[in-house]
């Protein structure tokens, strides 16, 4: 079963132009399995939330306006 927090890059890409759903959905759900996982496999160093949702209202803002860069909106971490 598919998701927000475990969709393909190409997936998340797909329903973000068809605007199905925004950004900041996308990022509160990749934040919320953080938050539920994150204590028991130590994946992350820093989670920096606020920032991430700021970033993510950006990009809704650009895509709303037309933007269309291929990972524009997609939530991503660097590991």
């Amino acid at each position: 079963r598919v998701t927000l927090h475990n969709l393909t890059i190409q997936q998340a890409r797909t329903l973000l132009h068809a605007r199905e759903v925004s950004s900041a959905e996308l990022t509160r759900a990749v934040l919320e399995r953080i938050e539920a996982v994150d204590g028991r496999i130590h994946a992350y160093l820093a989670v920096t939330p606020e920032r991430a949702l700021a970033s993510a209202r950006h990009a809704d803002a650009r895509l709303a306006s037309g933007d269309d860069g291929p990972l524009l909106g997609v939530p991503l971490a660097v590991k």
